[in-house]
């Protein structure tokens, strides 16, 4: 029968000449438990500091552009509550998912003295991982910008400058969520106010600016005339209609690309909890070696036990049980 190169791989990593464990030696100043985990990957540092622009942004045009000058006080009160608190929760879920350990493997344990206290029984294997120098537990792959093997890797992400893997994939399911309900949101606040400014208030302000320039008795008095107009049509923006229309066709522009983006990634995630397989994994095919569950079980490993508000909290840590980080393939 012949072997896929992944499953080739693996059967050199099962020869013990490959392990080579006195070549391996543990890093000579361990970080202390609980080291705020973060990736000094100058690519992921700038995109996630654009991902917070991106998002500080459309609060600055839906604030200051749509809901302050608006005449309709209930409407800015629940629109602007509502699009804060998803924003809030947004970058709260993008902070954990790039702050969180996204289950990282020990580097360098692959010591003779590691091993022999496994207490391994005969024809139980273990891989090593040769760029790392560490024991992969089943299911962990190495990532080349974290430089460690990470535990269930779905893949590296820019965006959270992190891998998303066991311990963080909540908060990324999380951050594209919230990320796509707040551009929907942002599109459907736009719309609705092109529909009420652009037509009526917008074309009296480009009139005004106008008849300044005249200089004409007849432009004095039809200034004169439509002052109160012009005083309503600023109540639509505090910005020249140019100003405003530029800020908003940018934002249309930006809610749309991540709308989009992010609800496919996030159809992608649920894809892969609920069928219990990374992305890695279904990109090379492996074959699987661990036991199906059901959808829901799948969902509580990640999410939490058992199902509450918390799921969909970035400051709830799911309780995914004390499962053995070494688990090794027999």
């Amino acid at each position: 029968m012949m072997l896929i190169p992944t499953h080739h791989f693996r059967d050199i990593e099962r020869k013990p000449e490959y392990l080579q464990p006195e070549k391996c030696v543990p890093p000579p100043h361990p970080g202390p438990v609980g080291t705020m985990w973060f990736i000094r990957d100058g690519c992921g540092i700038a995109c996630a500091i654009v991902t917070w622009f991106l998002v500080l942004y459309a609060e600055f045009v839906v604030l200051f552009v749509m809901l302050i000058p608006s005449r309709d006080y209930v409407y800015s009160v629940i629109n602007g509550i509502v699009f804060n608190l998803l924003a809030f929760l947004a970058l709260a879920s993008h902070c954990r998912a790039m702050l969180t350990d996204p289950g990282a493997v020990p580097k360098g344990n692959a010591t003779k003295e590691f091993i022999e206290s496994l207490q391994l029984k005969p024809g139980q294997v273990v891989y090593k991982c040769p760029k790392c120098c560490s024991i992969k537990p089943d299911r962990a792959h190495h990532c080349s910008v974290c430089k460690r093997c990470i535990r269930k890797m779905d893949h590296h992400c820019p965006w959270v400058n992190n891998c998303v893997g066991e311990n963080n994939q909540k908060y990324f399911v999380l951050f594209t969520m919230y990320i796509a309900l707040i551009s929907l949101h942002a599109l459907v606040m736009v719309g609705f106010h092109f529909l009420h400014c652009f037509e009526e208030d917008w074309t009296n302000q480009q009139q005004a600016y106008r008849l300044p320039r005249e200089g004409t008795a007849e432009a004095r008095t039809s200034l004169h005339e439509i002052k109160q107009p012009l005083k309503s049509s600023t109540e639509c923006s505090s910005f020249s209609p140019p100003t405003t229309v530029i800020l908003l066709i940018l934002l249309c522009f930006e809610g749309l690309l991540f709308l989009i983006f992010t609800s496919v990634m996030f159809g992608t995630q649920v894809h892969s909890i609920c069928t219990d397989e990374t992305g890695i994994e279904q990109l090379k095919k492996e074959e699987r070696r661990w036991a199906k569950k059901t959808k829901w079980m799948n969902m509580k490993a990640v999410f939490g036990h058992p199902f509450s508000l918390g799921w969909a909290s970035p400051f709830a840590t799911p309780d995914q049980g004390k499962a053995d980080p070494y688990q090794y393939v027999v």
